[in-house]
């Protein structure tokens, strides 16, 4: 039963990274856009996100249930030596989603739109930029047992070359999946062809954050970069996202929505199964003890095992609920002929 937790713990991840990095990736799309653009690409995001994207935090609580329930140790560990990076990341989130539903249904003249929208954007920036931090942080060796201050205990792990690096690293992935995204909801050619235009400049974003990222684990002597290099299952799975990066293309100036979004979603996943692949069973790496893995760190077997059996019948559950949600605002949105143009 604990592969099967310990599945359900990384789709989570996945899925979060996949859905909710889109619609954080949305938002910092909008952060950077100017003038007729940034309107146009305003009104796309609130069309895109507005039905759906409360329900996208899901996969951020399934994994926090899991860690508490399955593997206490990791969740008392992050949970203390990284409670700054969290608490700025869990701000944002609650920041971005007050704002975003105020400017959704506020009074659409008034200058707090403005406001609102200024808020989301840049939470938006904020939690995919600490998400990222704190991925780092978790295995750069950086996290001490017996740590001797407080800068050591609680600041070190996280405010170092290689957290930022990743934290840059993650913010652009969510920018190029959101890119990817928001051109199946364009809804003139115009549009798309921005869109299209972004998401390339996205990709060439995070092509150099990854190499930032190799470049910051040789600075602050993080085994990182050895290790992926030397790692055939890594260097095998950033192969596959290189190969279907054509491919992706291809689709996109074809028109195909869902094939350029499940092409999206392999990308993730390989760059995902490739960052993890160096680590794996590891959760939490530090630097004067023995390292937190997902084996060493399971709670007892009947704790595990119930757990097991309530995520197997809750999944029975939750993905019906979304599959149907989501066709529900679909044809809402072809029903009403909600429009990406701003009015």
């Amino acid at each position: 039963m604990l592969y099967v937790v310990i599945l359900f713990l990384l789709a989570s991840v996945y899925l979060y990274c996949l859905l909710g990095g889109a619609d954080f990736g949305a938002g910092i799309i909008e952060l950077f856009a100017r003038g007729k653009s940034k309107l146009h690409t305003r009104a796309l995001v609130t069309r895109a996100m507005a039905p759906i994207w409360e329900a996208n935090h899901m996969w951020l609580i399934i994994t926090i249930v899991i860690l508490f329930n399955a593997f206490p140790p990791i969740y008392t560990r992050i949970s203390i030596t990284l409670y700054i990076p969290l608490i700025l990341m869990l701000l944002g989130i609650i920041l971005r989603g007050t704002s975003f539903t105020f400017r959704h249904y506020d009074i659409k003249t008034d200058f707090s739109q403005e406001v609102y929208s200024k808020i989301f954007e840049v939470a938006s920036f904020i939690v995919s930029f600490f998400l990222g931090m704190l991925i780092g942080a978790v295995v750069s060796g950086k996290i001490m047992l017996h740590p001797e201050g407080f800068w050591e205990a609680y600041m070190n792990p996280w405010l170092n070359w290689f957290s930022i690096s990743t934290g840059l690293f993650v913010t652009t992935i969510f920018a190029f999946i959101a890119s990817v995204f928001l051109i199946g909801d364009s809804d003139n050619e115009e549009l798309r062809k921005e869109f299209i235009g972004k998401s390339q400049k996205a990709t060439l974003l995070m092509i150099a954050a990854g190499g930032l990222v190799f470049v910051a684990s040789i600075i602050e002597n993080v085994d990182f970069a050895f290790d992926f290099i030397s790692n055939p299952f890594s260097i095998g799975l950033i192969a596959a996202a290189t190969v279907v990066l054509p491919i992706l293309w291809m689709v996109i100036k074809r028109g195909k929505k869902w094939s350029s979004r499940i092409i999206t979603g392999a990308q993730l996943l390989f760059i995902i199964s490739a960052f993890y692949a160096v680590y794996f069973p590891k959760i939490v790496v530090f630097k004067d003890a023995e390292d937190l893995t997902l084996f060493n760190s399971a709670a007892p077997d009947i704790t595990v095992s119930l757990l097991a059996w309530a995520l197997m019948l809750g999944s029975l559950l939750i993905f019906p609920a979304l599959i149907y949600l989501l066709r529900v605002f679909k044809h809402l949105e072809d029903k009403n002929g909600w429009t990406s143009t701003p009015s």
